[in-house]
């Protein structure tokens, strides 16, 4: 399996693409997939990221190119350029009449054993821990956002539409500590390797007593703690002493996720967190001790890309980065049942160009493709270039480029 460093740029901008733009899928085309034993489904446990509303039955997760192994999730919009064709069992990643302009072959992405095992409690194991494409895990403690009842969620976020539109499709509801560890445990032993924890807001701002509980849970499923990886993704707490808790419970990676680097449009956009969390300052100043008590590259922080123009995007990026935070950009979605819904993100070409610059900055100071992959995962347009450039982790095939022809 070779590809063309062109060809693996060509991947890496629909991969861009379809997540900025959605790709069309015609949904009665692939209600026969074997998504019992075969194939990843979408499960909604946090956001729904799909630009129109479907519910009615399952769609494919994701895929794989075929002659390079890169992931791209599926967003779906019946009204995208690139469409997911089928000619009988193989699928085409498509684009023009007819396909003329693009035919990609793909794979829709497989899911692990776990996903068709249920929990002690009879609970299904893939509602309550979620496969990220390949090794990493995804777990959405809580669908409900408190900031939501006192009108000050962010604008772009529908965590609690999600739930109300899915609950009784992906069996929505509060996961325990007891359930989640052993269900992580499970996907560990066949060969995933971390897993980020995260939810909304609790009214009681509990987070830190949950996060203990849920790695001791995953411990006690037989676990060494040097294995797990384990990242919590929490919001800036008043008192940052509390952010040593979480490394001497065991946890490996911390997430504190700015979203918006302007000063004005971060209480705009994000008015609970602006007067709950201490404000922009207290975030920023939590990410600098996130880095002193982790260290370097062990620290996330996401910007929603999109809402804020580009000079100041590029200037919280390369600010937190130069700190030795894993801080990137994310490709805004104006989603259902968020306050945005109906707006408009940039061109594609935006956030090509924002993309690679945030790479850059990532190489420039030294944050590692294993840094990365613990912290974000090997799914997301960064990811495919740090593997264009020749990195991989030890259970990673290493991607073959073969020479432009001449």
């Amino acid at each position: 399996m070779a590809i063309t460093r062109e060809q693996g740029l060509a991947q890496v901008a629909l991969a861009i693409q379809i997540e900025n733009e959605g790709v069309n899928i015609a949904p009665a085309l692939f209600q026969d997939l074997d998504y019992e034993h075969t194939y990843l489904e979408q499960v909604r446990s946090c956001f729904d990221w799909n630009f129109s509303n479907w519910v009615q039955s399952k769609l494919p997760a994701g895929f794989r190119f075929a002659n390079s192994d890169f992931y791209s999730a599926i967003y779906w919009n019946p009204r995208a350029e690139l469409t997911i064709v089928r000619e009988r069992d193989r699928f085409f990643l498509t684009k023009g009449k007819d396909g003329k302009e693009l035919s990609e072959e793909i794979r829709f992405e497989t899911k692990p054993k776990f996903y068709n095992k249920r929990t002690r409690d009879g609970k299904d194991m893939s509602r309550i821990v979620q496969a990220r494409s390949r090794g990493r895990l995804a777990i959405t403690y809580s669908n409900e956002c408190s900031l939501k009842d006192k009108g000050l969620d962010c604008l772009f976020c529908n965590i609690n539409d999600t739930k109300r539109r899915f609950e009784k499709v992906d069996n929505i509801e509060w996961k325990s500590a007891r359930e989640i560890g052993e269900v992580i445990a499970e996907g560990y032993r066949e060969g995933y390797h971390g897993y980020n924890l995260t939810g909304g807001f609790v009214p009681e701002r509990r987070e830190v007593e949950y996060y203990i509980d849920v790695i001791e849970a995953v411990k006690e499923n037989g676990i060494a703690s040097e294995e797990i990886h384990g990242m919590a993704c929490v919001g800036a707490p008043a008192d940052l002493s509390v952010i040593e808790n979480y490394l001497e419970a065991g946890y490996q990676h911390i997430a504190t996720n700015m979203e918006i680097w302007d000063e004005n449009l971060f209480k705009y956009i994000c008015p609970g967190k602006e007067q709950f969390c201490g404000g922009r300052e207290n975030w920023v100043n939590t990410l600098k001790h996130e880095v002193d008590v982790f260290g370097k590259g062990n620290v996330r922080s996401l910007f929603v890309g999109g809402l804020e123009n580009k000079e100041s995007l590029l200037d919280g990026l390369e600010t937190l980065i130069a700190l030795g935070v894993d801080a990137e950009t994310s490709i805004w979605k104006p989603c259902i049942g968020s306050a945005l819904e109906g707006h408009r993100s940039p061109e594609t070409a935006w956030f090509q160009d924002i993309i690679q610059k945030n790479y850059g900055l990532l190489k420039k100071y030294g944050i590692t493709y294993e840094n990365h992959y613990y912290t974000r995962g090997e799914s997301d347009p960064i990811a495919l270039l740090y593997r264009l450039d020749g990195a991989s982790l030890p259970w990673e095939k290493p991607l073959e480029l073969k020479k432009t022809a001449a």
